[in-house]
């Protein structure tokens, strides 16, 4: 016999990437601390500049499981400008991309 689902259990949709674990404050913290060593960085005051990309790497992995980052980059450059968390963030794709990738390389490893 088959076993019933609850309503509850139906609109609760799986995790993207059950094996990612990380939360972004995690993330957060890990990039805070390891900034400063990534070619990109500007210096130390420079990490909320790279935050937003940081985030966006991160979140942007864990939603298109499956692709390379050569596959993905056209629609994450192409997503940068309408991203909730990039506040008054202007940098452009071409100054945050580096970041962005590192982010997702770290989720999809």
């Amino acid at each position: 016999m088959a076993e019933k689902k609850s309503a509850q259990d139906e609109s609760v949709p799986p995790p993207v990437n059950p094996d990612w674990k990380a939360a972004w404050e995690t993330e957060d913290n890990y990039w805070f601390e390891n900034f400063t060593g990534r070619p990109y960085a500007l210096g130390a005051d420079y990490y909320d500049r790279f935050r937003p990309a940081y985030r966006y790497g991160f979140e942007s992995a864990q939603h298109h499981v499956g692709r390379s980052w050569d596959e993905a980059e056209e629609d994450l450059r192409k997503g940068w400008d309408r991203y909730e968390h990039r506040q008054e963030n202007n940098s452009t794709w071409d100054e945050i991309k580096e970041a962005v990738r590192d982010a997702w390389e770290r989720v999809v490893k």
